[in-house]
């Protein structure tokens, strides 16, 4: 799986081709700023970029706008944004346009090798990854309704599902069954008011709506 990576720092951006071709990827570019990074995705057209989201000239948001318009021109394309902080703007931004194929974790992560490369691996695949702080912080903001209305452990498992837990992964983090997973999922759809229709799409409707992403 041919990869392409845009990070500043050079030592950083090492490490996290060092990382990725350990565990299969082809890393075929790497880049410093937002400029190299759409030349490079023109170039190779890659199923993986690992993006930084803050890059000269500015170091604001120009990982983000540039992960944005690669999902514009390549739609498809998978996309994992890297950040110091944790800053889930960033993320909602992303999801508000796409939900597949989309990452967001942070920098620290990375010394975690085994996670980050199944969250990577989970983004590749057409998955979602969000980094547990980003879902941590989330969960302590958003307390409007219908969010009110979910118990300690619904906004546990939506917790887990915006990070881009499976129904056997959420299982396993919280030590119960995949039935009673599925029970409180089908308890949030159902206090979320989320219509019914395909699971999988009100999974990622449940999870827009915990990111306060959803624009309906």
């Amino acid at each position: 799986m041919r990869a392409v990576i845009a990070e500043d720092s050079v030592l950083l951006r090492v490490g996290l081709i060092k990382v990725l071709e350990m565990a299969g990827f082809q890393v075929v570019a790497e880049a410093g700023d937002a400029e190299g990074l759409l030349a490079a995705v023109a170039e190779h057209r890659p199923e993986l970029a690992l993006i930084d989201v803050r890059m000269p000239p500015g170091f604001t948001d120009e990982g983000v706008r540039a992960a944005m318009e690669i999902r514009r021109r390549w739609p498809g394309t998978p996309v994992v944004l890297l950040s110091q902080y944790v800053e889930e703007r960033y993320a909602a931004d992303l999801l508000s346009a796409n939900t597949s194929g989309v990452g967001y974790l942070l920098k620290q992560r990375v010394a975690d090798v085994a996670d980050f490369v199944a969250a990577v691996r989970r983004v590749a695949d057409g998955g979602t990854a969000l980094d547990p702080q980003v879902v941590a912080q989330l969960l302590l903001r958003r307390d409007s309704d219908p969010l009110a209305r979910l118990t300690p452990r619904e906004r546990e498992v939506l917790g887990l599902m915006a990070e881009g837990r499976s129904n056997a992964g959420i299982a396993q983090a919280l030590v119960v069954s995949e039935s009673a997973v599925a029970k409180h999922i089908n308890n949030i759809f159902a206090k979320l008011d989320l219509p019914v229709v395909d699971a999988d799409h009100r999974r990622v409707l449940a999870v827009l709506r915990f990111l306060g992403a959803s624009r309906a």
